[in-house]
C-alpha cells in the first residue's frame, strides 16, 4: 500500500507549479505603468537574463566536472552507484530552472507592484505578495517533484522486492542524495554570484 501511494508524490509537485502558473498569469496582466517605467523594466529584464546566461555557462562547467566525479566515486564507494551522476545533474537543473522562474517574475513583479502601490497599499501589497508565491511554489514544487520522481525511479532499481530496511534502500537513498546535492551546489553559486551582481549595480548606480 505504501509504496503505491509514493507513486502520487508527484502530482503534489504539478498543483504546486500548476498554481505557481496561474499566479504568474496574474501577476502579468497587471498594469505595468507608463512608457518610461515599461522601458526601465526592460533594461532591468535584459540585464538580469544576460546575468543568468553567463551565470549558467560558469556553472554549467561546474556541474558536469563535479557530476564526472560524482559518478566515478559512486562506483568506488558501498552503497552508491554512478546513477548519482546523473541525479547530481538533474538537481543542478531544476535549481537552475527555479533560479529562472524567480529572476523572471521578479522582474515582471517590481514595476507592476510599483503601479499597483501609487492606487493603493493593499493593491501594491497583493501585487508583490503573489510575485512571492510564484517563487515559493516554484522551488517546492519542483524539489518535491524531483525528489518523488527519482525516488520512484530508484525505489524501483535498486529496493523492489527487498527488504525497505536492507542495503538496497540505503544504495536508494544515497543516489537520491545526489539530487539534493545538485541542487544545494548551484543554488549556492547562485546566490553568490546573484550577490555581486547585485552589489555592482548598486555601485553603478551610485556612480550615476
Amino acid at each position: 500500500m505504501g509504496s503505491e501511494l509514493m507513486n502520487y508524490l508527484p502530482v503534489l509537485g504539478l498543483i504546486g507549479l500548476v498554481v505557481m502558473i496561474a499566479k504568474a498569469v496574474w501577476v502579468n496582466k497587471q498594469d505595468a505603468g507608463d512608457a518610461n517605467m515599461k522601458e526601465l523594466a526592460g533594461y532591468i529584464a535584459d540585464g538580469a537574463s544576460a546575468f543568468l546566461r553567463a551565470e549558467w555557462k560558469v556553472l554549467g562547467i561546474f556541474a558536469a566536472i563535479a557530476a564526472l566525479v560524482l559518478g566515478w566515486s559512486g562506483t568506488l564507494v558501498e552503497h552508491s552507484d554512478w546513477v548519482i551522476a546523473v541525479a547530481f545533474l538533474i538537481g543542478a537543473f531544476f535549481s537552475a530552472f527555479a533560479g529562472w522562474i524567480g529572476m523572471n517574475i521578479a522582474t515582471k513583479a517590481n514595476v507592476r507592484t510599483t503601479q499597483a502601490a501609487r492606487t493603493s497599499l493593499k493593491k501594491g501589497l497583493q501585487v508583490s505578495f503573489n510575485g512571492g508565491t510564484v517563487m515559493g511554489l516554484g522551488v517546492a514544487g519542483l524539489a518535491v517533484l524531483g525528489l518523488s520522481s527519482l525516488f520512484i525511479v530508484f525505489y524501483h532499481m535498486y529496493v523492489k522486492g527487498a527488504p525497505a530496511n536492507g542495503e538496497e534502500m540505503m544504495t536508494a537513498l544515497e543516489v537520491l542524495a545526489g539530487f539534493s546535492l545538485g541542487a544545494e551546489s548551484i543554488a549556492l553559486f547562485a546566490r553568490v554570484g546573484g550577490g555581486i551582481y547585485t552589489k555592482a549595480a548598486d555601485v553603478g548606480a551610485d556612480l550615476v
